[in-house]
């Protein structure tokens, strides 16, 4: 029997947060990863999964409209805004990750920035903030009504699911939704909610992402004007319950003044240095570093000398493609991120374009790739290692093993790596005020009177649209 008043709860907490029950902890975590989000969801408005939904999006006409990420003359109606803004940030898989596990942020700040940008009455920096907050809660919280929900997933995509209900959540937060609205946002919401893991490793599992930061708006606005669900969506097993074999539910508790604790606080969040699935970054670490066993001991690195490389990895269907002929199969593939690794030393947003991928030297290596799955390498990704282990013609062998990658929430990126990070992205889209500016404003969120500046600076575009993304020619000959 599960308890009565969950979704009530969630409802009333939503409607009665206020900004000042945002720690330190939780504003700097959170600005993080609101840069984060931005520089990938740029990055990301160059990859044919963005231009194909961006067109699909165009033939829609509204009388209100919201700015479409790194371009400086093209808006959408706010619902699209979000949708193809959404799909940018996950478009190359290269957005934060939380556990248990999904993509917290891409759902909720392309939702909040398309609606911001339509409001009468344009909100505060610390209003963003706020409801950018409430939406990363409930995913948190959401999540953690399963145990089942810390593993890597099985059957379907957590942003699809959570998701979702962290973008209604936000969005009526930011509309000043009653708690009877929030409950009715969450309700909607859920019954657009879940996504097959199917399709990931394509080009339609960044339309997870999107999805999520749209219907959760639209949620949000329907909610507002008057449309309703069961009262009791969170509260029952045929309910949000259907996505999980063991839903155990809890409150949500609150008040609007008193001292109020945040999963964000207690529980950091992983930035990725590569965009690929975050468990890449375990073979990544291991196999660079037994590729520096190997030249240390022999003096040079000759890949020819390699008859086999072993991966010791955590089981999971939908991350193990031993030839990828695709950039979302790369991202998705231990075997290509291994060696990879092993063949350039280092990985990059370059490695992932065809012309890298369909490399015969990268494809004889793969042939030459075995993985394993021991029994105590757990599918979390809290608790999984990588090992790898080279094995050379000559009978020597280089073994080496990653438990927490940098970048893990273990192990989280400094801040001035993730500024690194972001302006290497927003610079393709972005000209150099952009690229600052946004970097200013979202360092002072907290006081900033109106979000206005967050609009213009992300249209300050510096490369056409059209250009390619990667220049490989350069790429190589460095």
């Amino acid at each position: 029997m599960l308890r009565k008043g969950i979704t009530e709860s969630f409802g009333a907490a939503i409607h009665a947060l206020s900004s000042n029950q945002l720690t330190d902890g939780v504003i700097h975590r959170s600005k993080r990863m609101m840069l984060d989000a931005l520089g990938v969801g740029l990055l990301g408005t160059r990859t044919t999964v963005f231009n194909k939904a961006l067109k699909y999006s165009q033939t829609f006409t509204a009388d209100q409209r919201s700015s479409v990420w790194g371009r400086s003359d093209l808006t959408l109606p706010p619902h699209y805004a979000a949708f193809v803004n959404g799909i940018a940030v996950h478009s190359m898989d290269f957005d934060d990750t939380w556990h248990p596990a999904t993509h917290p942020s891409g759902a909720v700040l392309p939702a909040l920035l398309a609606l911001a940008e339509t409001m009468p009455s344009r909100p505060t920096g610390l209003d963003l903030l706020l409801a950018f907050n409430v939406g990363i809660e409930v995913q948190g919280r959401l999540m953690r009504f399963s145990r089942e929900a810390y593993n890597i997933p099985e059957r379907f995509h957590p942003p699809s699911v959570v998701g979702v209900m962290g973008s209604a959540a936000a969005s009526a937060k930011l509309l000043g939704l009653s708690p009877a609205q929030c409950r009715h946002a969450l309700a909607i919401a859920a019954s657009s909610a879940g996504a097959p893991l199917a399709n990931a490793a394509t080009q339609t599992k960044p339309l997870h992402i999107g999805n999520a930061a749209r219907r959760g708006l639209e949620a949000a606005q329907l909610a507002q004007i008057g449309l309703e669900g069961n009262q009791a969506m969170l509260d029952m097993c045929s309910g949000f319950g259907v996505y999980y074999k063991d839903y155990s539910p809890s409150v949500m508790a609150h008040s609007s003044s008193g001292v109020f604790k945040w999963i964000l606080e207690e529980q950091d969040v992983a930035f990725k240095r590569i965009p690929a699935h975050l468990a890449m970054h375990w073979v990544v670490e291991a196999s660079l570093a037994a590729r520096r066993k190997l030249q240390n001991k022999e003096g040079s690195f000759d890949v020819s000398r390699i008859s086999r490389v072993t991966l010791h990895v955590p089981p999971s269907k939908y991350i193990n493609c031993p030839f990828p002929d695709s950039e979302h199969q790369a991202r998705h593939s231990f075997q290509f991120n291994a060696s990879s690794a092993l063949l350039d030393n280092k990985v990059t947003v370059a490695s992932y374009h065809p012309a890298q991928i369909n490399r015969s030297a990268l494809k004889e290596l793969l042939s030459k790739v075995e993985v394993q799955t021991p029994e105590d390498n757990r599918p979390s990704f809290d608790h999984m290692y990588c090992q790898v282990e080279i094995e050379t013609t000559l009978g020597l062998s280089y073994t080496a093993r990653c438990n927490t990658f940098y970048g893990h929430w273990r192990k989280p990126l400094s801040q001035e790596d993730l500024v690194d990070k972001f302006q290497a992205n927003a610079s393709s889209v972005l000209n150099t005020e952009g690229v600052e500016g946004l970097i200013h404003v979202v360092g002072n969120i907290e006081r900033i009177t109106d979000c206005s500046d967050l609009y213009s600076f992300l249209r300050r575009t510096s490369r056409c649209p059209e250009q390619e993304l990667y220049d490989y020619a350069r790429s190589a000959a460095s």
